[in-house]
C-alpha cells in the first residue's frame, strides 16, 4: 500500500510512518511507528490538542534555558492518552464512540500510540512493557468504562 493510499474506513492516510485512524470523520487514534526519526523538530498532534506530543530536535551543545511553566488553568473534557512500547509487541483495538471495531494495529517496540477519542483495548503478544503518560488525577476504577 503506497504512503498516500486510502485505507478501509478504519482508518485515514498513512503519512510516512504516521497513521491517522479515523472513523465517522473523527480522528481516534495516531500511530507513530518507531522508524520516524525527524531531523527538525516535529510536533505529532494539533496545537488545540488537549495533549502535546511532538520530537524537539536539537543539535549537540544546545542549552534550554532554566523555566518554569506559567500556572494557566485549562478545562479538559475526555483523557488522552500515550503509550510508547518500549519492549515486546502488542496488538491494539482502537473503536470509535458507539464501541465498534475500526481498526486493529501491531505495536512494536519503539511505536507511539496516541489515542484522542473513542476506546481502545490490548493484547500482549509477548511480554511487554507500556509507557503510559495521560492527564491525571487518576480516578481509580471509575476513571474508565469497559465494555
Amino acid at each position: 500500500m503506497s504512503e498516500q493510499a486510502e485505507l478501509p474506513s478504519s482508518a485515514g492516510k498513512i503519512m510516512g510512518t504516521i497513521e491517522h485512524i479515523i472513523a465517522g470523520g473523527k480522528l481516534l487514534a495516531y500511530v507513530v511507528r518507531a522508524e520516524l526519526n525527524p531531523t527538525k523538530t516535529t510536533f505529532l498532534t494539533p496545537l488545540e490538542s488537549n495533549v502535546q506530543v511532538g520530537y524537539i530536535v536539537y543539535p549537540s551543545g544546545h542549552t534550554i534555558a532554566r523555566h518554569v511553566h506559567r500556572p494557566v488553568e485549562r478545562h479538559i473534557v475526555g483523557t488522552t492518552e500515550v503509550l510508547v512500547v518500549r519492549k515486546g509487541r502488542c496488538e491494539m483495538d482502537v473503536y470509535d464512540d458507539d464501541r465498534q471495531l475500526v481498526a486493529t494495529r501491531e505495536l512494536r517496540e519503539g511505536d507511539l500510540m496516541i489515542m484522542v477519542g473513542g476506546g481502545h483495548g490490548f493484547r500482549m503478544l509477548e511480554d511487554t512493557v507500556l509507557l503510559e503518560v495521560k492527564q491525571g488525577p487518576y480516578m481509580g476504577q471509575d476513571d474508565k468504562l469497559r465494555f
